[in-house]
């Protein structure tokens, strides 16, 4: 690919579902595309929390960006990260390259937002990436590990408690899952310490959990995660996170593990720009997803602030980043070929879905009053994420987990990689 040709030049950075989705959109037009990221994989993030919790491997949620372009000759990929943009001259810069756009897509997702407290990353990591979850799998399977090997009736229970601070999706299912390890697992395995008396805390500082749900599904996630053993703490603030534990309004808990799903915020997409941003660092674009007086230039997914029926923000999940990276690339596919540009973007919402557990998961569609619950919405809840995953390989294989898991409850993902500064342990690799 010639990126001195004639041709229009797409810059898009990121490789997430709304980046992906421009790139495929302009695959039979006459154009270079560039897709620039960081990492050399796409993700499926909804699934992180089942590589953090020992089901499925990370080769099973993510893919090599090459390999979904490689049949798409108009594309190019390239590993790099952006330090900014000059949107005069129409340059992206990058730590390795310089990119010249003629059309610009921002697609850059989001990261773990601590609200001021940023110092707390290393004691309460999040859940935006594959090192993230190779991460607190390592955690949390080190904290069973060293509980079997100390006498030490304090340290033990620190060891075995497990904190997870916010209780949207990621925090709910995080629970979940954890309880499963602790009481299904590994309890078989041990001889010195009981799994099962692992204390799960999932707290969160609104009135409810799910808060985005309706009222009713909220409250049969939290009985359900309390029928699971986790204790669910609502109207309760974190002031201090620490790696010994973390404070709250009116207490300390002391563990060993803590896990932040409390908050996103955007990349610093709009400061390369200089474009507005929301409260979350989200570009606040146009309704046809373009930069205010740059209309060149694009944010999608994550990265944008868009909105919806009467004002509600469109969730920054999987089905929204494809909607609006199919409606760019239509955009920019009608500038290049002298079309009337389409009409103004419109999120279509799809449903709300959260696992609770095994066999029980909640879910809320669109159609008003329709709902599901327990089991039925535990195989809509699966058959909806194998369907959002890429390529039949991966369709297969994480099927094929959740059924083997299902019947044996064995987890297969539970190797330590990589054992970290902070254990005990001296060895480098764990054979």
């Amino acid at each position: 690919m010639d990126l001195n040709s004639k041709l229009p030049h797409v810059v898009i950075v990121g490789g997430g579902f709304g980046g992906l989705e421009v790139a495929r959109g302009l695959k039979d037009l006459p154009v270079c595309i560039t897709l620039t990221d960081r990492q050399n994989h796409h993700c499926f993030q909804p699934l992180l929390y089942q590589v953090a919790t020992a089901v499925l491997s990370p080769a099973d949620i993510a893919w090599p960006i090459r390999g979904i372009l490689r049949a798409q000759p108009n594309a190019r990929v390239i590993m790099a990260e952006v330090t900014g943009v000059d949107t005069a001259a129409k340059i992206v810069h990058t730590d390795s390259i310089n990119l010249p756009y003629d059309y610009l897509v921002l697609a850059t997702g989001a990261t773990h937002s601590y609200f001021g407290h940023d110092e707390w990353e290393k004691d309460a990591p999040g859940l935006k990436r594959i090192t993230d979850a190779t991460e607190l799998r390592r955690r949390l399977l080190i904290a069973f590990e060293e509980a079997e090997l100390t006498d030490d009736g304090a340290k033990q229970r620190s060891l075995l408690t497990f904190v997870i601070v916010g209780a949207g999706p990621t925090g709910v299912e995080m629970a979940g899952a954890i309880a499963e390890v602790a009481l299904q697992t590994l309890p078989p395995e041990f001889r010195e310490v009981d799994p099962a008396s692992a204390r799960i805390i999932l707290i969160e500082a609104g009135p409810r959990v799910l808060p985005s749900f309706p009222e009713d599904l909220s409250a049969y996630t939290q009985k359900s995660l309390e029928k699971m053993g986790v204790e669910v703490m609502t109207g309760t603030r974190v002031t201090k996170c620490d790696k010994a534990g973390v404070d709250i309004e009116g207490g300390r808990i002391d563990a060993h593990t803590v896990i932040w799903a409390a908050g996103v915020v955007a990349s610093p997409a709009a400061k390369w720009i200089g474009a507005p941003a929301d409260y979350a660092g989200r570009v606040e674009v146009l309704p046809d997803l373009s930069v205010p007086d740059q209309p060149d230039i694009f944010a999608v997914g994550d990265t944008a602030a868009v909105f919806y029926g009467g004002g509600k923000s469109v969730p920054g999940i999987a089905p929204a980043a494809k909607q609006m990276g199919k409606y760019v690339a239509k955009l920019i596919a009608n500038r290049i070929k002298n079309k009337p540009a389409p009409p103004p973007f419109a999120y279509k919402h799809q449903g709300d879905l959260a696992t609770i557990g095994r066999r029980i998961a909640v879910v809320k569609l669109p159609k008003p009053d329709f709902a599901l619950k327990g089991f039925i919405g535990w195989l809509f809840w699966s058959l909806a994420h194998v369907y959002f995953l890429i390529g039949i390989r991966n369709r297969f294989v994480v099927a094929f987990t959740w059924l083997w898991q299902f019947l044996t409850l064995q987890r297969s993902a539970r190797i330590i990689s990589q054992v970290p500064k902070w254990s005990k342990y001296t060895a480098e690799e764990d054979t």
